[in-house]
């Protein structure tokens, strides 16, 4: 049976650029990096202690010339969303909006990284 949810991937045009943007700016860990043929690089990186990866992937694997930005689905998970919005914020990344209360009770806001892909983001 299936055990666990190993990666699932988010479109970036600059993979050099993309993983500066979730280890320093995010806080990431690079969990592989690994040249796969003259034009594949296969690179993954994960909130740390995470097993679930974001692997950093290009256009070009999917056929497409640019990928599109969209909504990724991806929810990720803060103790202190107050703390991480603020130091996310000094940090330059770009909110959605401000933090909201969800009907459900939790607080929560929505990001996007450098290549537009939007993340929602969660307190709990």
């Amino acid at each position: 049976m299936i055990s666990h949810i190993y990666s699932t991937t988010i479109i970036v045009a600059d993979q050099d650029a993309a993983l500066d943007f979730y280890v320093n700016t995010l806080g990431f860990e690079k969990t592989m990096d690994n040249q796969m043929g003259p034009d594949m690089r296969f690179i993954t990186v994960a909130p740390p202690g995470a097993t679930t990866q974001l692997v950093l992937g290009v256009a070009g694997w999917f056929g497409e010339e640019n990928g599109s930005r969209q909504n990724t689905g991806i929810s990720l998970v803060t103790p202190d969303i107050d703390a991480t919005y603020a130091t996310l914020t000094e940090r330059g990344v770009r909110f959605k909006e401000p933090i909201t209360t969800m009907p459900w009770g939790a607080k929560a806001t929505w990001f996007f990284d450098p290549d537009g892909n939007e993340f929602f983001l969660a307190e709990g």
